[in-house]
């Protein structure tokens, strides 16, 4: 049968007239109806032209009329490469997760007691303190040198005067060193905070592995 381009019921009704034909080649498989949107109209057909093979469609049985499945369209080469891209960071995301649960379990099977693993911590939480208030330090000596700097240079043409070329070279170098310097003190900032989600995660993951069931009556760290 030819393509008809015509209302779903116009199709269906077709398909029953051609029965006897269908009854000939059943154990070819059931036939199908197809019906899909074309330039903003609803177009139904017992044979999927080229043109739709790539369109939303909707299959029927020729035989009941009902719906049987439901293709959606195909995606756009810049909508495959952009599901393949977040397909990839999700699988990155999963394997960070699947390796920080590893950490922390092996990391809680190392400690015979809940205090050991505190005091674990306890030694990084000290040391990125110390490593901040290092930064906080070389920040303002920077700073400090950078504003004396400034000033010989704004002298100098206050003055009439060219501001050296060393001055100017000596300027850049450490401004830039401050902007780094403020960038690691973001850094530090950050991972201090977060060890403290990381120790709350350590404790549950200590306490399910030595009492299961502790976790959920103990609450949090």
């Amino acid at each position: 049968m030819s393509k008809l381009y015509a209302p779903l019921a116009l199709a269906l009704s077709a398909a029953l007239l051609a029965a006897p034909a269908a009854a000939q080649t059943a154990g070819k498989g059931a036939k199908k109806l197809y019906c899909w949107n074309e330039n903003g109209r609803k177009v139904c057909g017992d044979a999927l032209p080229a043109s739709a093979a790539d369109a939303a469609r909707t299959e029927f049985s020729a035989k009941s009329g009902l719906a049987t499945g439901q293709v959606d369209r195909a995606l756009t080469p810049g909508e495959r490469a952009a599901a393949a891209a977040q397909a990839k960071l999700d699988e990155q995301a999963q394997f960070r997760e699947a390796a920080l649960r590893m950490r922390e379990r092996a990391m809680a099977e190392s400690y015979a007691t809940e205090a050991d693993l505190r005091r674990a911590f306890n030694e990084r939480i000290a040391l990125l303190d110390d490593t901040i208030k290092a930064a906080q330090l070389s920040i303002g000596g920077l700073r400090q040198s950078l504003i004396s700097l400034l000033r010989q240079a704004g002298e100098a043409e206050l003055s009439g005067r060219p501001v050296p070329a060393n001055l100017t070279g000596t300027i850049q170098t450490q401004h830039a060193e401050l902007l780094r310097q403020q960038g690691l003190l973001v850094n530090h900032r950050q991972d201090r905070a977060e060890i403290d989600t990381e120790l709350a995660h350590a404790l549950q993951t200590y306490r399910t592995l030595k009492t299961p069931g502790a976790a959920a009556e103990g609450g949090g760290a």
